[in-house]
């Protein structure tokens, strides 16, 4: 099993000046999981290197399990450090793509065109596709075989209104992920805010928030042994 990750090279929220990135939690148990479970796994970004950390999701209160072994592993933070550049990736090389969140993604995955292009690549050759939180907003660029929106129709969630407001940024994100993922036609559902949530369809799996992070590396990593 060969897993590409790819993180948001994105630090900045908006016009605030304030710094954002990727979500800890939300690669560190999914990395976890993968890894535990035997797969190969390779990170990547936009820009390469070393992808910014959300300072929030550093925080006392943000840690869990996942985010503590991370920080006592050498060799996962050696990783994390000397990320591929997302050019450089092929698709071909991998069996599985999962996308953890943070709010950067919504600046820069998300119109990414090799980001864009890798998922419509996974999505026509039937090989699985995980984001989760922020990161289900790289799929609403994303277009099938047929011309359509790739969620149009298709079960979906991720960071909901509710959760945007509780953060106090709804006034700062680009967009609502809630309502862009309805807007591109995807067949939204969610669950209580910041209780885990996933939802499987077909070869896709959208996870809600960081609570959701392990679960939905489970449910990728499910899709991957049934293939």
């Amino acid at each position: 099993m060969k897993v590409l990750i790819v993180l948001t090279s994105h630090d900045r929220l908006g016009d605030t000046g304030k710094p954002t990135g990727f979500w800890l939690e939300e690669f560190a148990a999914p990395y976890f999981v993968l890894r535990d479970a035997g797969a190969v796994i390779t990170l990547a970004s936009p820009k390469g290197g070393q992808p910014p950390l959300d300072p929030k999701s550093d925080e006392a209160e943000a840690q869990t399990d996942a985010t503590r072994r991370f920080k006592a592993d050498a060799e996962a933070q050696r990783a994390l450090a000397s990320t591929v550049p997302l050019a450089q990736v092929s698709a071909a090389d991998f069996d599985a793509l999962f996308f953890p969140g943070g709010h950067g993604p919504l600046w820069d995955l998300v119109r990414d065109r090799h980001a864009i292009e890798l998922i419509e690549t996974f999505a026509r050759s039937g090989k699985p596709v995980a984001a989760v939180c922020h990161a289900p907003a790289v799929l609403t660029e994303v277009r099938g075989a047929d011309g359509e929106f790739l969620i149009k129709g298709r079960g979906v969630t991720g960071f909901t209104n509710g959760e945007e407001a509780a953060v106090e940024l709804t006034e700062v994100v680009p967009f609502l992920l809630e309502d862009r993922l309805k807007a591109r036609g995807g067949n939204y559902s969610k669950g209580p805010d910041w209780a885990p949530y996933v939802v499987v369809d077909g070869q896709l799996v959208t996870g809600q928030n960081p609570a959701s992070s392990e679960a939905a590396a489970a449910a990728l990593l499910e899709l991957l042994r049934a293939g």
